[in-house]
């Protein structure tokens, strides 16, 4: 294609030659030859002629020097054809592919962009100057990072249509391995001292897994301003780095790296003060100032001050206001004499308030949460603040402000925030089969931002054999204009464990409840919340001791007997069968301990009062890291309930950074404590009211809600087997008979008491009045994750159990508060946020579960974090 171009151009100028040469004429036309790719609008835009001009040689040479400064053609020849003007072009090829092999340690991408920045990308014009400059620069950059033995090799493959491909290919070669760092000329620390500031370091046992090894101009750059730092905040004012010299052997595989500094002295603060327009009270300034007469200088101390500074002008509307600490040296007595220079700038105001990202969520729910008004000085605390509960909500995973100045006025500023949406809600559906249960739904619905109101939403239906479970609640966060929240409850519970023999009890609970809650200060909220419950309580056939006394008869026993064995090991006949209200009360058919239902019966109308106390500083709704959350709560009946108790919870966690490891990396303490008890006529705190702990949110490698004390199993009295009687004609008579899957009489022996059936299991979870869970996370990122907002990784240690102050006599693992009886486990958990709520595992070890404990290595749950 490009031959027959040329054979076509050098036709035309043998024919346009002698034209070319010509005499001035003025343009009749224009042709343009040659194209395939660019438009004619193209060329007659650039081209500084036009029909009825009059050309010369001159102008003719113009017009080919605009032409090629589009940087679209390779070659041009522009002539005469009578008064036509004729421009006949040569394209520049189009690049149809770029292909980079060989790359790891810079991403494809970003060399594509880098490329694509020097004018190198798919469809655009190709230059092989500038393919030429680009390799160069990769090149460079590859230096940089230690690789001196990196190669790039490029190819330009001729495509049909006036198209080329682009191969690049790339070597990257080792990294250099730093052999030896010495700092010449430092006395007042030694070499260990400063060694230990780089990141970079000679060969060591761990630089296989650190790297800390391989050379990186920019790592070198870092080292050595931390060197700066380092000498600057300990009083050497005049400390400098006179020179830097890295050499490379001559395998390119080993650097040695040289820096030559000088020290100067230590100087000291000798007076502090401000200058420049204060436009706020010196006073109030002064209480900023982190330097002091008489300290030793420190630039750290110096920056910090004149950020202090410019956060306070900030805050009082002068966002543009610049500090700069001025030291006046006294190199005589080694003084520094410290000035802060004020330039308040104009006081800036709040033109408008924008609000990006939230394709979900109306806009007057981010509005609600500014602390920045719109038309009010501009306040960088308010500013900053707003962004803050922009997290907190935790609908978004990430919330961004940023302050541009309104052209035309130097005194007013936007805010615009960008948010992104993550979910704010959980759904949860289950169908399952066990063997004790049966068939299995379940469907829990909890949306945090209902259709983007703000609002909380909460459904939940759940069956199976042995429970029914409905509830309905709803939350309006902004009841009020000035943030008071309202919401309520309602919900069913119908228990009946009796039906699969692993429970000694069955509930029926209707109940609902109405809260407010108050905000006091910024991050403080007091709650208040007025429930009703009506709960009946039946005991199952056989009722753990705690719930219904025992040893006692079974309902079906109607009757009782006496008979003897014989000496041939048959027993005497039963003359008679007595009703079972006539047996003496040697036999103890009383229990020998009441049980709760047997002191308070079993249905109960309770009203409750809750008050709470919350705080948070949490930087995001979900997934915090920094800050902290702490609630104390307290549950009280009323006297007109049937019941009469209370319980005192405290739930907290913070946040802290891990000095010595990456940002990223954080510890999280948390603790959720409980206390509770009956008052008035209630002893104890009811037994459907206990703590429980184990699973997550409390105690992980344990089942849930399996720690803690056990019931006391049921003593029945052990049921006759059926007897005979022969009657008059000899015929074999059968007492009682079968009542369902018992008989109706019981047996007697004819001396001693009733046999009583001793239990074999040991007991069921039963919980206890007190509570104490701990535990710390060390929270880290996942490589290769981007978001590391909606995923989440953490080595833990869990602590705690369910503790009681009044345990039964014969109630098993029962203890009071004892430290030595605190459950321990250690793992790993991740969660992650995705559109059905938070899905979360974890991989613990329990390291002192007792013969009671029942552990577990790996959990799983859908639509709760750890």
């Amino acid at each position: 294609m490009i031959k027959r171009i040329s054979i076509f151009l050098a036709l035309a100028l043998v024919l346009l030659a002698p034209l070319a040469s010509a005499e001035t004429f003025i343009v009749a036309d224009i042709r343009v030859e040659g194209l395939q790719r660019v438009s004619a609008g193209t060329v007659f835009a650039a081209l500084p002629v036009a029909v009825g001009d009059v050309v010369d040689d001159a102008a003719i040479r113009a017009a080919a020097r605009s032409l090629f400064a589009t940087g679209n053609f390779d070659d041009i020849h522009i002539g005469r054809d009578n008064n036509v003007l004729v421009v006949v072009v040569v394209e520049r090829p189009s690049i149809s592919e770029i292909n980079i092999e060989g790359n790891k340690a810079i991403e494809t991408e970003a060399l594509l962009d880098g490329l694509k920045g020097a004018g190198l990308a798919v469809g655009q014009v190709f230059q092989r100057s500038t393919l030429e400059g680009m390799q160069l620069e990769l090149q460079r950059q590859y230096v940089q990072q230690g690789r001196y033995d990196a190669n790039i090799e490029t190819e330009v493959i001729p495509e049909p249509r006036n198209r080329v491909t682009i191969n690049i290919n790339v070597d990257e070669g080792t990294v250099a391995a730093i052999k030896h760092i010495n700092v010449v000329g430092n006395q007042a620390f030694s070499d260990e001292e400063i060694a230990d500031l780089f990141e970079l370091q000679t060969t060591g046992w761990l630089s296989f897994f650190s790297n800390d090894d391989k050379y990186s101009k920019e790592k070198l750059t870092g080292d050595l301003e931390k060197l700066t730092s380092y000498y600057m905040d300990r009083g050497y004012l005049q400390f400098t780095i006179d020179s830097t010299q890295v050499s490379v052997s001559p395998n390119m595989e080993e650097v040695y790296i040289t820096a030559n500094i000088t020290e100067g002295k230590v100087f000291t603060i000798s007076t502090v003060g401000l200058s420049g327009d204060l436009v706020l009270p010196e006073a109030d300034l002064k209480r900023f100032l982190l330097v002091s007469e008489g300290q030793i200088f420190s630039q750290q101390l110096v920056t910090s001050t004149e950020e202090y500074l410019t956060r306070r002008l900030g805050n009082d509307g002068y966002n543009f206001a610049k500090v700069t600490g001025i030291p006046e040296v006294n190199e005589e007595d080694n003084t520094v004499a410290m000035k802060f220079f004020v330039d308040p700038g104009k006081r800036t105001y709040v033109r408008r308030i924008n609000f990006k990202g939230n394709l979900k969520t109306a806009d007057n729910v981010l509005r609600r949460e500014m602390r920045q008004m719109e038309s009010a000085p501009a306040s960088a605390a308010n500013i900053e603040q707003s962004r803050v509960r922009l997290e907190r909500l935790g609908f978004f995973s990430k919330a961004t402000v940023e302050t541009k100045e309104v052209p035309g006025h130097d005194d007013l500023i936007d805010a615009d925030f960008t948010v992104e949406e993550q979910s704010s809600g959980s759904i949860g559906a289950s169908v399952g089969y066990a063997q004790d249960a049966g068939i299995i739904l379940g469907l829990n619905v909890q949306q945090d931002n209902f259709l983007g109101t703000g609002k909380r939403i909460g459904l939940g239906l759940n069956r199976s054999k042995y429970q029914d479970l409905y509830n309905f609640s709803y939350t309006n966060p902004y009841f009020t204009e000035d943030g008071v929240s309202r919401g309520f409850n309602i919900y069913y519970r119908s228990t009946d464990l009796s039906e699969v023999n692993v429970a000694s009890y069955s509930t029926n609970t209707l109940g609902g409840n109405i809260n407010f809650g108050y905000p006091i200060k910024e991050t403080q909220r007091l709650g208040f919340s007025f429930g009703v419950a009506n709960t009946d309580v039946t005991a199952g056939r056989y009722a753990v001791q705690e719930i219904k006394g025992s040893p006692r008869l079974e309902q079906s026993v109607d009757d009782w007997f006496v008979n003897t064995l014989r000496p041939d090991g048959t027993y005497s006949a039963v003359e008679v069968l007595e009703p079972i209200s006539t047996l003496p009360p040697e036999y103890e058919i009383a229990p020998r301990q009441e049980g709760f239902l047997d002191a308070n019966g079993n249905e109960f109308l309770n009203y409750t009062v809750t008050g709470s106390w919350s705080q948070s500083t949490l930087n995001r709704g979900r997934m915090a890291t920094r800050g902290a959350a702490q609630t104390i709560a307290l549950e009280v009946s009323i006297p007109a309930s049937d019941l009469e108790f209370y319980k005192l919870t405290y739930n907290g966690e913070i946040y802290f950074p891990i000095f010595f490891l990456p940002p990223s990396w954080t510890l999280r303490l948390r603790s959720e404590l409980g206390y509770g008890d009956g008052w008035g006529d209630t002893k104890g705190l009811p037994f459907y009211e206990n703590f429980f702990a184990g699973g997550f949110g409390s105690v992980r490698g344990y089942q849930s809600n399996t720690l803690g004390p056990r019931s006391s199993p049921a003593l029945p009295y052990s049921v006759a087997q059926p007897v005979t009687k022969i009657d008059a004609n000899g015929n074999p008579l059968q007492y009682g008979g079968p009542k369902g899957n018992e008989y109706g009489y019981v047996y007697l022996p004819a001396a001693g008491k009733l046999a009583v059936q001793l239990p074999n299991n040991n007991g069921d979870p039963f919980g206890g009045n007190v509570l104490v869970v701990g535990g710390a996370e060390v929270i880290f990122p996942l490589p290769f994750i981007k978001d590391q907002n909606s995923l989440r990784t953490a080595f833990f240690l869990d602590a705690g159990n369910v503790f009681s102050t009044d345990c039964g006599k014969t109630q098993l693992n029962c203890y009071n508060v004892e430290f030595d009886k605190i459950r321990y486990s250690v793992g790993v958990g991740l969660t992650w946020i995705t559109g059905f709520g938070p899905l979360t595992f974890s991989l613990a070890k329990p390291f002192n579960e007792d013969e009671y404990d029942q552990d577990e290595v790996f959990q799983f749950t859908l639509g709760r974090g750890f």
